[in-house]
């Protein structure tokens, strides 16, 4: 329990300590990033399988290859973002080779997460999710 509750402190401080005029001068792609983090929870939230995939970049969808292999992934290993009890948007980071966008979830269990969702830019210059990594803790105190 100690070094999951450590990773997420760490986790915390790494991305408190992005400058405040990274996060000031990127409102265009931080918001387009944060709307479509957003309607992939909200297509979570209608069981729409096939709308959430959408939001894949295309390396993870030849990764999971159909929307059902796709749920089964979200099912299996991130309820948090799927049965969310509490979302907030925290810091953004662009000093990487894709942005990376952290955000905070009280999950269906009633514990915290961290998720950091990598981005990545398509040709048309819309936003897809390539990656997302969580770190949970494991007492409702942390």
């Amino acid at each position: 329990m100690r070094s999951h509750i450590f990773r997420l402190f760490m986790l915390g401080f790494l991305f408190a300590a992005v400058p405040q005029h990274v996060r000031a001068e990127e409102t265009g792609p931080i918001d387009d990033i944060r709307s479509t983090i957003s309607m992939q929870l909200e297509a979570f939230q209608r069981d729409d399988w096939a709308g959430a995939f959408a939001y894949a970049s295309p390396v993870l969808q030849r990764i999971f290859g159909s929307p059902e292999r796709f749920r089964d992934m979200v099912l299996g290993g991130y309820r948090a973002v799927y049965r969310p009890q509490q979302v907030i948007f925290r810091d953004f980071d662009s000093s990487g080779p894709r942005p990376v966008q952290i955000v905070f979830f009280i999950g269906p269990d009633g514990l915290a997460y961290l998720a950091a969702y990598e981005m990545e830019q398509q040709p048309d210059g819309s936003w897809r999710i390539a990656g997302v990594q969580m770190i949970s803790a494991e007492a409702k105190s942390a």
